[in-house]
């Protein structure tokens, strides 16, 4: 696994609340799908609902489930990597939470937790290309 991130995912309560927070700051982000995407350097913040996030990685989206309502996520450049990294997970201590499987956006992708219980997703977007260094810079969704 390559010594980096992706994105980071922060699980929010009010979607429309949490954009005017960080917009209120400086940035700019974009909206597709009730997912706020905002480009921070090499890689993204994403706000995204609490309830839907802990679906998404595979756990219960009940408060008591013990979730954060924080998603780290390493991007790779192929669904194979995907896999081999999940593996790899399971093989170093950790939990896969959510086995790998194809996307609603077109990609492949798992969850995993390390032993603390911190949360991984592993993904291959297509819509989101990777530099050789490993950099993601996000598309232009044509929304404001």
């Amino acid at each position: 696994m390559e010594q980096r991130l992706s994105l980071v995912t922060l699980g929010v309560t009010d979607l429309d609340r949490s954009r005017r927070f960080y917009e209120a700051l400086g940035w700019r982000g974009q909206e597709v799908e009730e997912t706020v995407f905002f480009q921070a350097g090499g890689l993204a913040l994403v706000l995204w609902g609490r309830d839907r996030l802990a679906r998404d990685c595979g756990l219960d989206s009940d408060r008591g489930s013990g979730f954060g309502g924080i998603v780290l996520a390493h991007n790779t450049r192929s669904a194979q990597e995907v896999d081999a990294l999940l593996a790899a997970a399971r093989q170093a201590g950790g939990t896969v939470t959510k086995p790998a499987g194809p996307t609603s956006y077109g990609g492949y992708a798992g969850c995993f937790a390390d032993p603390d219980g911190h949360l991984w997703e592993i993904a291959h977007n297509p819509g989101f290309p990777l530099a050789a260094d490993g950099s993601l810079t996000l598309p232009d969704f044509g929304t404001p």
